[in-house]
């Protein structure tokens, strides 16, 4: 059976504006399906005469629409699964004008409340279409029983032209026996490694599961190839694909769990949350709800990672501050100028905290791997740690004994050394004498043709070049008195006269403390 629903009281088809949650949204004009039943058996041994009820939704959203639409959809009993396609128009606009954009999710009849209860997927743009049942759903949505009441399908207008967005929303209701939802599996939270080591990680990763094209067996394959002996799954505003890496973990592989929090004022990796950890994206900078999502992160386990802080796509320039940051992204992908903002933003930080005692926030890169060509573990964090394992994953990205290289191609140690004896490597304090002699030593292999560059709290105080076959060591001296901090950067040529090269390689700073100057 099939029938069409359109909303009434003007183009939104308003039932009332809830205004009053982190984000205002709007709630539309509720579609039934009460008088919706299974269809009896035709006496015939034919089965039943009904399988399915469907209704379509029309309507336009204007301008200046609330960031979460949400359409009520009354399931009644006897439901086996719920189905949901959408269409919109995409309206011609003038250059500079912002077109249209819809997103889509949904939630069940336990509600739309921030936290997500009742979350049961999200697609953004990535799919015109879903399904959810008890043994399965679309990647990117949760399977389960489809039980009655008021469910709500999310829509997001992410940018509307000044024409405004017309869309279609079809819904169908299948009928039958709910089937069985099987127990997650989720992957292991230690892997055999190499006992204290140097492990190279990729930590903001996309699949089918939100708006990636490779499968989760192809991201693994790619991390292997890429030397890499950990990844983080890093989905737009689901966990649905917690689940999905059954088979594809091992003694060389640690796959930690997360999500890509993806806000209308930036975007955050939550990351190595405990499997099934679902963590809300629905709230601005202005409705004071991040720091709240925070602390849920850190209590799952995890790190609050700000993604790709300068990008400048629409909303995911990083607007929240760092004040809840763990460490932050500062090389995201292909380095580009986005990331060199994003650099010297941390490195003014470190100054920052410098300056005021306070603690530093460490940096780390990512690839945000999506599709073809997208490299994965490009770049990616090299990770000091006790072993192969969740919490000392964690533990050492959260402490910056960590660096970041553009492939397992690139390796270094750095680390300075001074006062009595006494030794700091990426990540530590040296305690000196503010006038006393420290040496500060990088070594390098697999960078040929670059550049070492040695930056400190007044800038890059040093630059040398490495050998043409990419491996060398470089030592410079200092005091705690002339450089609070000292980091590395390995660059390549510069392409583009008067801007610097890109990164091949780039350390967390050690910092040298002057014991007549540094505060107790």
């Amino acid at each position: 059976m099939t029938g069409s629903h359109t909303p009434q009281n003007g183009p939104l088809g308003r039932r009332g504006l809830l205004v009053g949650t982190a984000a205002t949204a709007l709630t539309l004009s509720t579609v039934s399906f009460a008088n919706a039943a299974p269809g009896k058996n035709d006496g015939k041994g034919g089965g039943t005469d009904q399988d399915d009820v469907t209704k379509t939704v029309r309507g336009t959203l204007p301008t200046g629409s609330p960031d979460f639409v949400y359409l009520p959809v009354e399931v009644p009993r006897g439901v086996r699964e719920i189905a949901v396609s959408y269409t919109y128009e995409k309206t011609p606009v003038p250059a500079g004008t912002q077109g249209n954009a819809l997103d889509i999710g949904i939630f069940d009849e336990r509600g739309t409340g921030l936290g997500g209860r009742g979350f049961r997927g999200w697609s953004g743009g990535a799919r015109g279409d879903f399904f959810i049942r008890a043994d399965e759903a679309t990647p990117g949505y949760v399977a389960g029983p489809v039980r009655a009441g008021t469910w709500n399908i999310a829509l997001g207008p992410y940018t509307v032209a000044p024409e405004g967005l017309p869309y279609e929303v079809t819904i169908t209701l299948r009928f039958g026996e709910p089937g069985t939802t099987p127990t997650p599996v989720y992957p292991p939270e230690r892997a055999k490694g190499r006992g204290r080591a140097w492990y190279r990680g990729d930590c903001h990763l996309h699949s089918v599961h939100s708006d990636g094209k490779r499968t989760p067996a192809e991201i693994a394959t790619a991390a292997r190839a890429a030397g890499l002996d950990f990844i983080n799954s890093s989905e737009h505003n689901t966990h649905a694909a917690h689940s999905a890496w059954q088979g594809l973990w091992g003694d060389d592989l640690l796959i930690l769990t997360g999500e890509e929090i993806t806000t209308r004022n930036g975007h955050v990796i939550a990351l190595a949350t405990d499997p099934g950890t679902f963590v809300d994206w629905r709230y601005r900078a202005r409705d004071n709800r991040f720091g709240h999502y925070a602390k849920a992160v850190r209590r799952a386990g995890g790190l609050v990672v700000p993604a790709h802080p300068h990008a400048t796509c629409i909303g995911c320039h990083w607007k929240f501050g760092f004040g809840e940051a763990d460490a932050v992204e500062v090389w995201n992908g292909p380095y580009t100028p986005e990331d060199e903002i994003a650099l010297a933003e941390w490195d003014n930080s470190l100054v920052a905290a410098v300056r005021a005692s306070k603690p530093w926030v460490p940096a780390m890169g990512n690839s945000d791997a999506h599709r073809e060509p997208d490299k994965v573990g490009l770049p990616q964090t090299v990770v000091l740690a006790e072993e192969l394992s969740r919490d000392a994953i964690v533990a050492g990205i959260r402490s910056g004994h960590s660096y970041i290289a553009e492939s397992s191609a690139v390796s270094l140690s750095f680390g300075a050394s001074g006062g009595r004896g006494g030794h700091a490597g990426i990540g530590e304090r040296l305690r000196a004498d503010a006038d006393s002699p420290v040496t500060v030593r990088l070594e390098v292999t697999g960078a040929p043709g670059c550049t070492a560059h040695f930056v400190t709290d007044q800038g890059t105080l040093f630059t040398t070049a490495l050998p043409e076959s990419g491996a060398g060591t470089v030592e410079w001296r200092t005091t705690p008195a002339y450089a609070a901090y000292v980091r590395a950067e390995v660059r390549h040529p510069s392409t583009v006269p008067g801007l610097p090269g890109a990164l091949a390689a780039l350390t967390n700073p050690v910092f040298l403390e002057g014991q007549s100057f540094v505060r107790p």
